[in-house]
């Protein structure tokens, strides 16, 4: 069992930057990819960014590279999205996910989730 907790969303201006947190729980954390993923108002939820267990292997939605970083502390048993560059069309709540061995860009892949944390970006 994995339990996540994101936090770091807020309020931000276009152009600006935010860092979003997913900490984690359990002993096997390591063994496990991790992925970000967001949904804005009437949307699906989308993938944004995934790492592998090693934090080698790592993943972008298009409209995102370039802008987001995703990094793991293993140490730590945590996970980050440094988001530059934000965008109105980035507000979205933001989702970190876990799941055993590959990093996946498909939702349902994923076995565990957070509880999410907003992100809002004015124009």
């Amino acid at each position: 069992q994995v339990q996540l907790v994101e936090s770091g969303g807020g309020l931000v201006q276009a152009g600006g930057s935010l860092r979003l947190s997913c900490a984690a729980s359990g002993r096997t954390f390591s063994s496990y990819a991790m992925g970000w993923f967001r949904q804005a108002p009437g949307k699906e939820r989308e993938f944004v960014a995934a790492i592998s267990w090693s934090g080698v292997d790592k993943y972008y939605a298009d409209s995102v590279k370039g802008r987001f970083t995703i990094s793991r502390d293993n140490a730590k048993l945590t996970v980050s999205l440094q988001m530059n560059s934000l965008k109105p069309e980035d507000t979205a709540v933001y989702y970190c996910a876990a799941r055993r061995y590959e990093a996946v860009i498909m939702s349902t892949e994923y076995d565990y989730w957070g509880q999410g944390t907003q992100v809002t970006v004015s124009s």
